[in-house]
């Protein structure tokens, strides 16, 4: 087996943007294949295991609700399988969104759920595939909820988050504002809040958290910096934990009211000093998208 053999599963809830991320990762040189039945990932790992040198080595696979629901629930034993024979761990992603966003889509693009019927209207189905899906999410290495998220965007994430060297940790992250609702896909969230708010300012009200503006006004202030080093504290104690528990990904989101100034600011500032090569580090400020 080549050792930079790479096996990623693209799961999650109809409508949630799983074709987007596997097309994204076909792109990126992934070969790609959709909706695989689970019973045939080991058979799958076999064969890419026995290729000689020259191939293609990064593979990505479709597995959803479409399958037989005992062979969803039977994945964690079709993953201990998988790995059992072929040596390879394979990395899970599971896409999601809230249910007013799906049937927001299904309806503007006039799709069939896959699990809709005549007598099975769209809220039940996408109620029934949540329920199939448990045993993929909850082994998942990385969950992105897309619910706020543009095609873009999604594949601006895909890419940062899975295009990465497949032995350093995946670190994110995420400015948010709490008046748009907490990220559901986060590891840590910290509340900047309590911090002093540029937005009274009338000069730095129409800023973000990444003009020099912003930046002198928050760092003159020692409760912001009590807070960036606590924080940066917290999370340089524990990183090095889930990289001995071999988590690929991790998602730390930090919000503000808005998602326009503190939160951007704290997070551009964690994501610079932790990006010394020995981990892969993104920002994402989802409010300013």
């Amino acid at each position: 087996m080549n050792e930079d053999t790479r096996l990623i599963i693209v799961s999650g809830l109809s409508g949630s943007g799983k074709t987007v991320a596997l097309h994204t990762l076909e792109d990126s040189g992934c070969y790609c294949i959709d909706n695989l039945p689970v019973t045939m990932l080991s058979a799958f790992g076999d064969h890419v295991t026995s290729l000689g040198p020259g191939a293609i080595g990064h593979y990505a696979v479709g597995v959803d609700a479409r399958n037989r629901m005992d062979d969803l629930d039977a994945f964690p034993e079709i993953l201990a399988e998988l790995e059992r024979v072929t040596g390879i761990r394979p990395e899970i992603l599971f896409l999601t969104a809230d249910d007013d966003t799906l049937i927001k889509r299904f309806s503007e693009t006039r799709r069939r759920h896959p699990l809709s019927t005549g007598e099975v209207p769209l809220a039940d189905a996408i109620a029934r595939e949540r329920a199939l899906l448990v045993p993929i999410q909850s082994r998942a290495d990385l969950v992105i909820d897309t619910t706020a998220t543009t095609l873009h965007q999604l594949r601006e994430l895909v890419r940062e988050r899975l295009a990465r060297n497949a032995r350093q940790l995946s670190l994110l992250f995420q400015s948010f504002g709490f008046k748009h609702g907490v990220p559901s896909d986060a590891d840590f969230v910290f509340d900047a809040r309590v911090l002093p708010n540029p937005h009274w300012e009338p000069d730095l009200r129409v800023l973000t958290g990444q003009d020099s503006a912003v930046r002198d006004y928050l760092s003159a202030h020692p409760d912001v910096e009590t807070m960036y080093t606590d924080i940066r504290g917290f999370l340089a104690r524990w990183i090095p934990s889930f990289k001995r528990d071999n988590r690929s990904y991790l998602t730390v989101a930090i919000g503000c009211t808005g998602g326009q100034h503190r939160s951007v600011y704290l997070c551009d500032r964690l994501a610079a000093s932790f990006d010394d090569g020995t981990q892969d580090v993104s920002v994402r400020h989802r409010e300013l998208s």
